[in-house]
């Protein structure tokens, strides 16, 4: 900044003068008055990053496309014909609600000023944010309008993802009340705990992109709704094999292309990090793909196309939380461990133990997310983020713990009320002739 010349006589004139008390107290106020404008020229405000901004539409768009169609096909084939659209009904319906609810109350539940548990209700309706709020001002460089979008994609996803444990006998109208509670209760507070300035982001838990956030989260809630609905109708007896693996497949893919705005997206910039979590998607992907197709060769001696999209799901879940804390290296064994661990649990303890998660949302989501936290803590490394330098299995652990604890307790409150509200489940009948006819009067020809 350059003052004016008279300024500057008048300050030299008070130093010269050095015996008089006034020129000191003057020439202390005019420091005072100029400083904070030397400062100002020294720190620029903060402008929009465009090419930030440009990667997070994207991301946004990818996230999305994940649920619809990618999620929506990936179920919707691997459930018997009479239940075909229901279960797509499912994730375009929960799209539509979790997107109204996020930008009424869930936004800011999650990300508004708030306490070490919950966000405040200063964001509600988006209230506050304009064209011109960035995010994460002076890192990021992005409209706040794009980070809550790009949040609200996870939002989505997240209930979207526990429709798989309870695919094919839960009412469509006790979906729609379970998870728009679910949203508010379960997923917005831990949200915050993580991301949005409390607690467990404060004890230095690392997720980078949602493996306690939406995966343990979405797979704990998951087995509760499995365990609290009970089976389904002829579990055990009657074929229920998958009635069209190639949409499986189409919607497998969809979300592996997805993922990348997933983890890389959640770096918020277009730099190095998002390229490292980029890299890491892919290979720990891939390798959990192989890991449970050779697991499942071995064991049962032919390996299966259900087999090497559910490893390719359980390798996405398991390194999101990793995916910009680790190198390449420890992806690729985040993915083989995932891949034979979730192929354990979804094939083996599951069927052992006896519940009915329907399309693996625990043994695949909620294992993959476990394995996936943990190795977090072993693997992250700081010349990849210097985040990772005080990474502790036992930080992730607590992490972990609190997740589990909370997402069951609620989930089951919340079940319970939704029971006792409008019910859970259609009528045996109902649940035989198949979702489609008796919920939704469609079927597929």
């Amino acid at each position: 900044m350059t003052l004016p010349a008279s300024l500057k006589s008048a300050a030299r004139s008070a130093l010269a003068a050095t015996a008089m008390l006034a020129a000191f107290g003057t020439l202390a106020a005019f420091a005072q008055e100029t400083a904070p404008a030397t400062d100002a020229a020294a720190a620029p405000a903060a402008a929009l990053d465009t090419g930030n901004t440009a990667w997070m539409l994207t991301s946004t768009a990818l996230v999305l496309m994940m649920t619809i169609p990618g999620l929506a096909l990936f179920y919707g084939g691997m459930v018997r014909k009479k239940n075909v659209l229901a279960t797509v009904m499912q994730s375009f319906a929960v799209c539509c609600l979790m997107s109204v609810l996020w930008f009424i109350v869930g936004y800011s539940l999650a990300f508004a000023e708030g306490n070490a548990y919950i966000g405040g209700l200063s964001k509600i309706f988006f209230s506050g944010i304009t064209v011109e709020t960035l995010w994460a001002p002076g890192v990021a460089n992005i409209p706040e309008f794009v980070f809550a979008v790009f949040q609200m994609t996870f939002a989505i996803i997240t209930p979207a993802l526990i429709a798989g444990a309870f695919a094919e006998r839960m009412k469509f109208s006790a979906l729609l009340l379970f998870t728009g509670l679910w949203l508010l209760i379960v997923y917005a507070p831990i949200a915050h705990w993580v991301w949005g300035g409390g607690f467990l982001g404060s004890a230095g838990v690392l997720d980078f992109a949602g493996g306690t956030v939406v995966h343990i989260n979405a797979g704990v809630a998951g087995l509760v709704c499995a365990l609290v609905l009970g089976k389904r109708e002829g579990y055990g007896t009657v074929n229920m094999a998958p009635h069209n693996l190639v949409y499986s497949v189409i919607g497998a893919s969809l979300l592996w292309v997805g993922w990348f705005g997933f983890n890389a997206g959640s770096e918020l910039a277009a730099d190095g990090l998002a390229g490292a979590a980029m890299v890491n998607t892919q290979v720990a992907t891939a390798a959990a793909g192989l890991a449970w197709m050779f697991t499942e060769w071995l064991v049962v001696k032919k390996p299966s196309v259900l087999g090497i999209i559910s490893g390719a799901v359980a390798g996405l879940v398991a390194i999101t939380p990793a995916a910009g804390f680790v190198n390449p290296t420890g992806a690729f064994v985040i993915g083989i461990v995932a891949g034979i661990v979730c192929y354990v649990a979804a094939v083996k303890v599951k069927h052992m133990l006896g519940y009915d998660d329907s399309l693996d949302a625990f043994g695949v989501h909620g294992v993959g997310g476990v394995v996936g936290a943990v190795l977090t803590g072993v693997f992250a490394d700081k010349t990849i983020n210097s985040l990772g330098e005080n990474a502790s299995v036992a930080t992730q652990l607590y992490g972990i713990v609190f997740t589990i604890l909370w997402t069951a307790i609620a989930t089951a409150v919340i079940l319970y009320v939704v029971k006792a509200v409008v019910g859970l489940r259609p009528s045996a009948q109902e649940e035989i002739e198949g979702l489609d006819v008796s919920l939704h009067g469609e079927v597929v020809q």
